[in-house]
Protein backbone atom coordinates (compact mmCIF):
# COMPACT_ATOMS: atom_id res chain seq x y z
CA UNK A 1 0.00 0.00 0.00
CA UNK A 2 1.40 3.37 -0.78
CA UNK A 3 1.84 5.96 1.95
CA UNK A 4 -0.77 8.56 1.83
CA UNK A 5 1.14 12.25 1.51
CA UNK A 6 -0.24 15.94 2.50
CA UNK A 7 -0.44 16.31 -1.08
CA UNK A 8 -2.86 13.42 -1.83
CA UNK A 9 -5.17 14.85 1.20
CA UNK A 10 -4.77 18.13 -0.25
CA UNK A 11 -6.32 16.89 -3.56
CA UNK A 12 -8.59 14.57 -2.63
CA UNK A 13 -10.67 18.04 -0.79
CA UNK A 14 -9.03 20.71 -3.34
CA UNK A 15 -6.94 22.89 -1.19
CA UNK A 16 -2.80 23.25 -0.41
CA UNK A 17 -0.80 21.15 1.46
CA UNK A 18 0.29 23.87 3.51
CA UNK A 19 -3.44 24.29 4.74
CA UNK A 20 -3.15 20.02 5.67
CA UNK A 21 0.21 20.51 7.23
CA UNK A 22 -0.65 23.09 9.10
CA UNK A 23 -4.21 21.11 10.77
CA UNK A 24 -1.78 17.58 10.61
CA UNK A 25 0.96 19.16 11.94
CA UNK A 26 -0.78 21.08 15.26
CA UNK A 27 0.02 24.38 14.17
CA UNK A 28 -3.52 25.60 13.70
CA UNK A 29 -3.48 27.54 17.24
CA UNK A 30 -4.68 30.69 16.12
CA UNK A 31 -7.25 29.12 14.01
CA UNK A 32 -5.99 30.19 10.44
CA UNK A 33 -8.12 27.42 9.36
CA UNK A 34 -11.69 27.08 9.94
CA UNK A 35 -13.28 24.33 11.92
CA UNK A 36 -14.85 22.86 9.65
CA UNK A 37 -12.49 22.43 7.22
CA UNK A 38 -9.88 21.53 10.00
CA UNK A 39 -12.51 18.51 10.71
CA UNK A 40 -13.02 17.97 7.12
CA UNK A 41 -9.35 17.35 7.29
CA UNK A 42 -8.63 15.57 9.80
CA UNK A 43 -11.33 13.04 8.53
CA UNK A 44 -10.20 12.87 5.51
CA UNK A 45 -6.22 11.78 6.95
CA UNK A 46 -7.89 9.04 9.40
CA UNK A 47 -9.92 7.91 6.07
CA UNK A 48 -6.74 7.41 3.54
CA UNK A 49 -4.72 5.94 7.25
CA UNK A 50 -2.42 8.89 6.75
CA UNK A 51 0.39 8.50 8.75
CA UNK A 52 3.33 11.23 9.48
CA UNK A 53 6.49 11.36 8.21
CA UNK A 54 8.13 11.38 11.64
CA UNK A 55 12.16 11.06 9.59
CA UNK A 56 11.20 13.97 7.77
CA UNK A 57 9.61 15.79 10.55
CA UNK A 58 13.04 15.14 12.56
CA UNK A 59 15.16 16.82 10.08
CA UNK A 60 13.38 19.63 10.16
CA UNK A 61 13.21 19.99 13.88
CA UNK A 62 16.27 18.12 14.76
CA UNK A 63 14.71 16.03 17.55
CA UNK A 64 13.64 12.02 16.55
CA UNK A 65 11.34 11.81 19.65
CA UNK A 66 13.28 8.94 20.52
CA UNK A 67 14.84 8.10 24.27
CA UNK A 68 17.57 5.49 24.64
CA UNK A 69 17.20 3.23 28.01
CA UNK A 70 20.25 1.32 29.01
CA UNK A 71 20.15 -1.20 31.59
CA UNK A 72 21.89 -3.65 33.57
CA UNK A 73 19.64 -6.83 33.36
CA UNK A 74 16.80 -6.98 31.55
CA UNK A 75 15.93 -10.42 32.76
CA UNK A 76 15.73 -9.31 36.51
CA UNK A 77 12.36 -8.09 37.35
CA UNK A 78 13.03 -4.78 38.98
CA UNK A 79 14.73 -3.64 35.21
CA UNK A 80 12.33 -5.27 33.43
CA UNK A 81 9.50 -3.26 35.65
CA UNK A 82 11.05 -0.40 35.33
CA UNK A 83 11.75 -0.63 31.10
CA UNK A 84 7.85 -1.23 31.31
CA UNK A 85 7.09 1.77 32.96
CA UNK A 86 9.57 3.87 31.22
CA UNK A 87 8.14 2.92 27.75
CA UNK A 88 4.64 3.07 28.75
CA UNK A 89 4.97 6.85 30.18
CA UNK A 90 7.19 8.00 27.06
CA UNK A 91 5.05 7.26 25.11
CA UNK A 92 2.43 9.39 26.58
CA UNK A 93 4.91 12.06 26.66
CA UNK A 94 5.36 11.22 22.84
CA UNK A 95 8.72 9.46 23.02
CA UNK A 96 9.63 5.94 21.39
CA UNK A 97 11.93 4.42 23.79
CA UNK A 98 14.82 1.63 22.25
CA UNK A 99 16.68 -0.57 25.16
CA UNK A 100 19.51 -1.69 25.23
CA UNK A 101 20.54 -4.59 27.77
CA UNK A 102 24.20 -4.46 29.47
CA UNK A 103 24.22 -7.88 31.33
CA UNK A 104 26.24 -6.01 33.72
CA UNK A 105 29.49 -5.35 31.64
CA UNK A 106 31.08 -2.01 30.65
CA UNK A 107 31.94 -2.90 27.06
CA UNK A 108 28.03 -3.39 25.98
CA UNK A 109 27.21 -0.54 27.62
CA UNK A 110 29.61 1.57 26.18
CA UNK A 111 28.53 -0.01 22.30
CA UNK A 112 24.65 0.35 23.45
CA UNK A 113 25.48 4.32 24.28
CA UNK A 114 27.65 4.54 20.69
CA UNK A 115 24.53 2.62 19.25
CA UNK A 116 21.92 5.03 20.40
CA UNK A 117 23.84 7.91 20.20
CA UNK A 118 24.78 7.22 16.34
CA UNK A 119 20.30 6.81 15.78
CA UNK A 120 20.15 9.92 17.12
CA UNK A 121 17.86 9.51 20.44
CA UNK A 122 17.29 12.75 21.94
CA UNK A 123 17.94 11.43 25.46
CA UNK A 124 19.21 8.70 26.99
CA UNK A 125 18.36 7.23 30.73
CA UNK A 126 21.06 4.58 31.97
CA UNK A 127 21.65 1.86 34.87
CA UNK A 128 25.43 1.69 34.47
CA UNK A 129 27.39 -1.00 35.02
CA UNK A 130 30.70 -1.12 37.53
CA UNK A 131 33.62 0.33 35.63
CA UNK A 132 31.75 2.81 33.14
CA UNK A 133 32.56 6.03 35.09
CA UNK A 134 34.52 7.82 31.84
CA UNK A 135 31.20 6.79 29.49
CA UNK A 136 29.48 8.67 31.92
CA UNK A 137 31.58 11.17 32.40
CA UNK A 138 31.97 12.01 28.32
CA UNK A 139 28.24 12.00 28.06
CA UNK A 140 28.07 14.64 31.04
CA UNK A 141 31.26 16.56 29.05
CA UNK A 142 29.02 16.77 25.90
CA UNK A 143 26.13 18.13 27.76
CA UNK A 144 24.46 14.91 26.32
CA UNK A 145 20.46 14.90 27.76
CA UNK A 146 21.13 11.66 30.31
CA UNK A 147 19.70 10.68 33.27
CA UNK A 148 21.29 7.85 35.70
CA UNK A 149 18.58 5.84 36.98
CA UNK A 150 19.28 3.37 40.27
CA UNK A 151 22.91 3.96 40.16
CA UNK A 152 25.33 6.96 40.20
CA UNK A 153 28.85 8.02 40.42
CA UNK A 154 28.56 10.65 43.14
CA UNK A 155 31.65 13.09 41.95
CA UNK A 156 30.34 13.38 38.44
CA UNK A 157 27.75 16.14 38.61
CA UNK A 158 25.13 13.90 36.56
CA UNK A 159 20.74 14.07 36.84
CA UNK A 160 20.00 10.66 39.23
CA UNK A 161 16.58 9.32 39.68
CA UNK A 162 17.76 7.11 42.92
CA UNK A 163 16.02 5.46 45.90
CA UNK A 164 17.08 5.93 50.10
CA UNK A 165 19.13 2.82 49.72
CA UNK A 166 21.48 3.59 52.98
CA UNK A 167 18.11 4.53 54.77
CA UNK A 168 15.79 1.73 54.03
CA UNK A 169 18.20 -0.66 54.81
CA UNK A 170 18.85 0.83 57.41
CA UNK A 171 15.24 0.06 58.71
CA UNK A 172 14.98 -3.42 57.08
CA UNK A 173 17.90 -4.96 59.37
CA UNK A 174 16.47 -2.67 62.33
CA UNK A 175 13.20 -4.73 61.53
CA UNK A 176 15.17 -7.92 61.77
CA UNK A 177 16.89 -6.62 64.88
CA UNK A 178 13.65 -5.92 66.62
CA UNK A 179 12.49 -9.98 65.34
CA UNK A 180 15.53 -10.92 68.11
CA UNK A 181 18.06 -11.24 65.51
CA UNK A 182 21.61 -11.20 66.60
CA UNK A 183 23.71 -12.89 64.33
CA UNK A 184 22.26 -11.18 60.68
CA UNK A 185 24.03 -12.62 57.29
CA UNK A 186 24.57 -10.08 54.45
CA UNK A 187 24.39 -11.02 50.70
CA UNK A 188 25.38 -9.00 48.33
CA UNK A 189 27.44 -8.45 45.50
CA UNK A 190 31.02 -7.87 45.23
CA UNK A 191 30.84 -4.49 43.47
CA UNK A 192 32.17 -0.56 44.00
CA UNK A 193 29.38 0.71 42.87
CA UNK A 194 27.08 3.52 45.43
CA UNK A 195 24.14 2.25 45.61
CA UNK A 196 25.45 -1.53 46.46
CA UNK A 197 27.87 0.52 49.30
CA UNK A 198 24.94 2.47 50.41
CA UNK A 199 23.00 -0.47 51.20
CA UNK A 200 25.86 -2.07 52.70
CA UNK A 201 26.65 0.61 55.06
CA UNK A 202 23.05 0.36 55.96
CA UNK A 203 23.40 -2.78 57.56
CA UNK A 204 26.23 -2.58 59.05
CA UNK A 205 25.72 0.49 60.80
CA UNK A 206 22.23 -0.87 62.24
CA UNK A 207 24.42 -3.79 63.85
CA UNK A 208 26.78 -1.55 65.31
CA UNK A 209 24.43 0.89 67.06
CA UNK A 210 23.89 -2.30 68.59
CA UNK A 211 26.78 -3.50 69.33
CA UNK A 212 26.18 -7.08 67.12
CA UNK A 213 28.21 -6.28 63.95
CA UNK A 214 30.65 -9.02 62.90
CA UNK A 215 31.89 -8.53 58.84
CA UNK A 216 32.97 -12.46 58.89
CA UNK A 217 28.60 -12.85 58.09
CA UNK A 218 29.01 -10.40 54.86
CA UNK A 219 28.85 -12.77 51.58
CA UNK A 220 29.95 -10.82 48.60
CA UNK A 221 29.28 -12.87 45.17
CA UNK A 222 29.89 -12.23 41.69
CA UNK A 223 27.09 -11.59 39.33
CA UNK A 224 29.24 -13.58 36.56
CA UNK A 225 29.13 -16.28 38.83
CA UNK A 226 25.61 -15.84 41.05
CA UNK A 227 24.60 -19.05 41.48
CA UNK A 228 27.50 -21.25 42.33
CA UNK A 229 28.66 -18.14 44.74
CA UNK A 230 25.28 -17.92 46.67
CA UNK A 231 25.08 -21.28 47.17
CA UNK A 232 28.93 -21.36 48.78
CA UNK A 233 27.81 -18.28 50.47
CA UNK A 234 24.92 -19.49 52.00
CA UNK A 235 26.26 -23.19 53.10
CA UNK A 236 28.86 -20.83 54.40
CA UNK A 237 26.57 -18.85 56.82
CA UNK A 238 24.23 -21.99 57.82
CA UNK A 239 27.38 -24.17 58.72
CA UNK A 240 29.13 -21.20 61.40
CA UNK A 241 29.76 -21.90 64.78
CA UNK A 242 27.83 -19.36 65.85
CA UNK A 243 24.44 -20.07 64.33
CA UNK A 244 22.83 -17.36 62.24
CA UNK A 245 19.00 -16.46 62.74
CA UNK A 246 18.79 -13.83 59.88
CA UNK A 247 19.84 -13.01 56.69
CA UNK A 248 19.20 -9.62 54.18
CA UNK A 249 19.32 -10.60 50.77
CA UNK A 250 20.63 -7.03 49.10
CA UNK A 251 19.14 -7.09 45.52
CA UNK A 252 16.11 -8.93 44.16
CA UNK A 253 18.72 -11.46 41.79
CA UNK A 254 20.32 -12.34 44.96
CA UNK A 255 17.29 -12.45 46.70
CA UNK A 256 15.83 -14.92 44.29
CA UNK A 257 19.25 -16.89 44.18
CA UNK A 258 19.52 -16.87 47.60
CA UNK A 259 16.07 -18.23 48.63
CA UNK A 260 16.68 -21.47 46.08
CA UNK A 261 19.65 -22.07 47.96
CA UNK A 262 18.35 -21.65 51.39
CA UNK A 263 15.44 -24.00 50.55
CA UNK A 264 17.70 -26.69 49.30
CA UNK A 265 20.30 -26.72 52.65
CA UNK A 266 17.52 -26.25 54.94
CA UNK A 267 14.91 -28.62 53.25
CA UNK A 268 12.46 -26.25 53.64
CA UNK A 269 12.83 -25.92 57.54
CA UNK A 270 14.06 -22.17 58.08
CA UNK A 271 13.07 -22.21 61.86
CA UNK A 272 14.91 -19.64 63.85
CA UNK A 273 16.15 -17.56 60.69
CA UNK A 274 14.58 -14.35 59.54
CA UNK A 275 14.79 -13.35 56.29
CA UNK A 276 14.51 -9.69 54.36
CA UNK A 277 14.68 -9.65 50.58
CA UNK A 278 15.22 -6.46 48.44
CA UNK A 279 12.15 -5.77 45.41
CA UNK A 280 8.63 -7.64 45.63
CA UNK A 281 8.52 -10.86 43.49
CA UNK A 282 5.37 -12.88 43.07
CA UNK A 283 7.36 -15.87 44.16
CA UNK A 284 7.24 -14.94 47.75
CA UNK A 285 3.46 -16.05 47.90
CA UNK A 286 4.67 -19.69 46.94
CA UNK A 287 7.19 -19.85 49.70
CA UNK A 288 5.38 -21.71 53.14
CA UNK A 289 7.57 -18.74 55.23
CA UNK A 290 7.05 -15.39 55.87
CA UNK A 291 9.39 -13.06 53.59
CA UNK A 292 9.37 -9.27 54.39
CA UNK A 293 10.65 -7.14 51.45
CA UNK A 294 11.88 -3.94 50.28
CA UNK A 295 9.07 -2.24 47.45
CA UNK A 296 11.02 -0.05 45.59
CA UNK A 297 8.71 2.38 43.96
CA UNK A 298 9.91 1.23 40.33
CA UNK A 299 6.68 3.35 38.56
CA UNK A 300 7.53 6.43 39.89
CA UNK A 301 11.47 6.27 39.04
CA UNK A 302 10.51 5.51 35.42
CA UNK A 303 8.28 8.75 35.29
CA UNK A 304 11.03 10.65 37.20
CA UNK A 305 13.61 9.62 34.50
CA UNK A 306 11.34 10.25 31.65
CA UNK A 307 10.55 13.76 32.92
CA UNK A 308 13.96 14.77 33.79
CA UNK A 309 15.75 13.58 30.42
CA UNK A 310 12.95 15.37 28.66
CA UNK A 311 13.43 18.41 30.23
CA UNK A 312 17.04 18.32 29.88
CA UNK A 313 16.13 17.79 25.96
CA UNK A 314 13.95 21.16 26.32
CA UNK A 315 16.23 23.00 28.22
CA UNK A 316 20.00 21.91 28.04
CA UNK A 317 20.99 24.12 31.22
CA UNK A 318 19.03 21.66 33.45
CA UNK A 319 22.00 19.53 35.32
CA UNK A 320 23.21 17.63 38.14
CA UNK A 321 19.37 17.36 39.27
CA UNK A 322 19.58 14.73 42.14
CA UNK A 323 15.78 12.60 42.97
CA UNK A 324 16.39 10.01 46.10
CA UNK A 325 12.76 8.53 46.46
CA UNK A 326 11.65 6.37 49.27
CA UNK A 327 11.48 2.89 49.15
CA UNK A 328 9.07 1.03 51.33
CA UNK A 329 9.29 -1.88 53.92
CA UNK A 330 6.90 -4.56 53.60
CA UNK A 331 6.30 -6.82 56.22
CA UNK A 332 4.57 -9.53 55.43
Amino acid sequence: MAKISLKVIAQELGVSTATVSLVLNGKNENGRVGKDLSTRILEKAKELNYMPNNLAKSLRTGNTKTLGLIVADISNVFFGSLALYIQEYAELKGFTVIIGNTNEKVSKMKSMVDIMTYRQVDGIMITPTEGSKMIIKDLVDKKFPMVLVDRCFPDIPSNNVLINNYEISLEAVNLLILKGCRRIGLLIYKQDQFHMQERKRGYKDALKIKGIYDRNLIKEVRYEHLDDDIQQAVKDLLNMDKKIDGIFFATNSVSMSGLRSLIYFTKNNLEGIQLMCFDESEAYCLLPFETPYIKQPIEEMGKFAVNLVIEQINNSLINNMQYSLSAQLIKE
